[in-house]
């Protein structure tokens, strides 16, 4: 549907549709994901600081500054967020050797697990863009790189 239907509002130019057309469609697309990660009861900065745990395993000590560098929502609050995660049970956060004001994070057993239960929200992200072509995807993630500068 375009976006003039969707809205039922007047723009004043292409440029002033696009970033309204760009800012009504991720908002859809958030609200349709947090839908499937809130029925595990996290929010999508939680989930984010989760999976990112999980993709960096490897390079451990991973340090609050190490996850809020790779954070989708850049103003997010790492240290709140590593708080109600350990409160969970699903990290660990430990005193650096080297610099006691340092913190080490880690993923648990449990947190692990939780996100193995949650692979339908990663194939939810993946549909959400079903209606486009891989061609048309690879457009899309060029221009919104371009955008960015």
């Amino acid at each position: 549907m375009k976006i003039e239907d969707e809205i039922k509002g007047r723009f004043r130019n292409e440029y002033h549709k696009g970033v309204i057309n760009l800012t009504y469609t991720v908002n859809q697309l958030s609200y349709q994901l947090m839908q499937s990660i809130k029925a595990h009861g996290l929010t999508e900065p939680q989930y984010n600081v989760l999976r990112v745990l999980r993709g960096f395993r490897s390079e451990r000590p991973i340090s609050i500054n190490f996850i809020k560098e790779r954070m989708l929502d850049k103003s997010s609050d790492v240290s709140r967020i590593v708080d109600n995660l350990l409160e969970k049970g699903l990290i660990i956060r430990n005193e650096s050797p080297e610099d006691r004001r340092q913190k080490e994070i880690d993923i648990t057993e449990k947190g692990l697990a939780l996100l193995s239960e949650m692979i339908e929200c990663d194939k939810k992200a993946d549909m959400l863009l079903q209606n486009l072509t891989l061609e048309e995807v690879n457009e899309l993630n060029r221009l919104l790189d371009k955008i960015r500068g």
